[in-house]
C-alpha cells in the first residue's frame, strides 16, 4: 500500500512491520510540475500521537502521516491504511489540520511544548475520531482501503475557513468510460513527499509537509482502483510518501469532484498514481453513515 509519511514510517514500529509484510509505500506530491494549494482550503493532513517506548501511559511521539479531505463539516476522508488499529499503538490518537504549512507548525509547536507530543498536535490540529473500513485490508481487486476521522465540526470551523469537497454520484466514472476520462483534466493534491533522489545514501524522499497540487492524466480504470499518470514529459505531476488518503479531483461539468483517493503507485514516485474510487459500491456503502452522498 502507500504511503504513509516516511517519518512515521521511520519511528512506528507497527507500520514498518506492515511495509515489511509486503505493503509498498504510499506518495507525496512531486516536484515536477506542482505549486502550492492554498486554495484547497478542504484538502488537510491527517496527524498521529502515540507511543512507541516502555510507558504507554503518554504519547512520546507526533507525527504528519497522511492526507485527506474534508467532506462536510465534520468528516474527514483518508485512506484505511492510514487508521487501521493493527497498523498502530493501541494509544494512537488522530488529529486534523487544515494549514497549508503543517510541517513547520509542528517545528513550531514542538519549541513551545518540548516533550508534550499532545499538546504539539492540539497546536496543530483538531482531535477526532478514527473509522475504518472494516473489509481493509480486503484483496488485490478491492482493498476496502478507505477511512474517515470524523472531528467536532464546531472546533473545525472555528479554526479554518473550508467549502467541503463534491463527492461523485454513483458510478460515475464508468457513466464516463475510457474516451470520456481521456479527456478530462485530473488534480492530485497532498502534503506527501517528492519523487526518489538518488544520494550517497541510496534514494531519499525530499520535502513533505507542505499541501501542493499537480496535474495529472487517465491511464486505466478497474472496478475499484483508477490509475492515474504522473509522467513529467506529458506535463503531469503527482503522488509520492505521505499523500495516501490524499484527494484525486476530476473536472467535471466545470466542478472539481473528488472521485479517488491516493492509495498506491511506484516506489520512485514517478509514474503511475494509483488511486481508490469514491464513486463504488464499497465506498458510498462505507461513506454512507457519515456523509450526505450525492
Amino acid at each position: 500500500m502507500r504511503k504513509l509519511s516516511t517519518a512515521a514510517l521511520g519511528s512506528s514500529a507497527a507500520a514498518v512491520a506492515l511495509v515489511m509484510a509486503g505493503a509498498a509505500p504510499a506518495g507525496a506530491i512531486n516536484s515536477y510540475n506542482a505549486t502550492p494549494a492554498p486554495e484547497r482550503t478542504e484538502v488537510g493532513a491527517l496527524v498521529a500521537t502515540w507511543d512507541n517506548d516502555d510507558d504507554p501511559t503518554t504519547p512520546d511521539r507526533v507525527d504528519w502521516v497522511c492526507s485527506g479531505t474534508m467532506v462536510d463539516a465534520d468528516t474527514f476522508l483518508t485512506a484505511a491504511h492510514c487508521t487501521a488499529p493493527f497498523t498502530w499503538p493501541a494509544n494512537v490518537r488522530f488529529y486534523v489540520s487544515l494549514d497549508q504549512d503543517v510541517q513547520t507548525g509542528l517545528d513550531d509547536a514542538a519549541e513551545a511544548h518540548p516533550g508534550d507530543p499532545a499538546a504539539v498536535a492540539r497546536a496543530v490540529g483538531v482531535e477526532g475520531v478514527a473509522h475504518t473500513e472494516a473489509g481493509y485490508p480486503g484483496n488485490s481487486a478491492d482493498s476496502h482501503d478507505i477511512a474517515v476521522v470524523e472531528v467536532p465540526a464546531a472546533q473545525m470551523a472555528a479554526r479554518w475557513s473550508f467549502t467541503p469537497a463534491t463527492l461523485p454520484t454513483a458510478g460515475r466514472l464508468d457513466e464516463l468510460g475510457p474516451r470520456g476520462l481521456d479527456a478530462t483534466d485530473f488534480v492530485v493534491a497532498g502534503y506527501g513527499t517528492q519523487e526518489a533522489r538518488r544520494g550517497p545514501g541510496g534514494h531519499t524522499h525530499p520535502g513533505g509537509g507542505v499541501r501542493m497540487k499537480a496535474p495529472e492524466s487517465f491511464d486505466a480504470l478497474n472496478k475499484t482502483w483508477l490509475r492515474l499518470a504522473m509522467t513529467a514529459p506529458q506535463g503531469n505531476g503527482g503522488a509520492c510518501y505521505g499523500d495516501s488518503g490524499g484527494p484525486n479531483f476530476a473536472v467535471l461539468d466545470g466542478e472539481l469532484v473528488l472521485v479517488a483517493t491516493t492509495i498506491t503507485g511506484d516506489a520512485p514516485c514517478y509514474a503511475t498514481n494509483v488511486v481508490y474510487r469514491t464513486d463504488t459500491p464499497t465506498a458510498r456503502t462505507f461513506l454512507a453513515p457519515f456523509v450526505d452522498l450525492p
